[in-house]
């Protein structure tokens, strides 16, 4: 088993912080981008379809950031 140091886990940490910051950035530019609030569609209007389009972009933004990170 590897030896887990106190560098490894502030790393970790450090690309964490970094992978959720560009998360939240990117859901940010996203609401901005669009014509209509998400939120509203997905909740008041039950839009499923817009539901799983947002889905969908939050796994492939969570796949390539945990590649780019790695």
């Amino acid at each position: 088993m590897a030896d887990l140091t106190l560098e490894h886990i502030i790393s970790s940490l450090v690309y964490g912080l970094i992978g959720m910051g560009l998360f939240v950035f990117t859901i940010f530019v996203l609401e901005w981008i669009r014509p209509f609030p998400l939120e509203k569609k997905i909740v008041d209007e039950n839009n499923t379809a817009v539901a799983i389009v947002v889905a969908a972009v939050i796994i492939a933004l969570g796949m390539i950031y945990s590649s780019a990170i790695r």
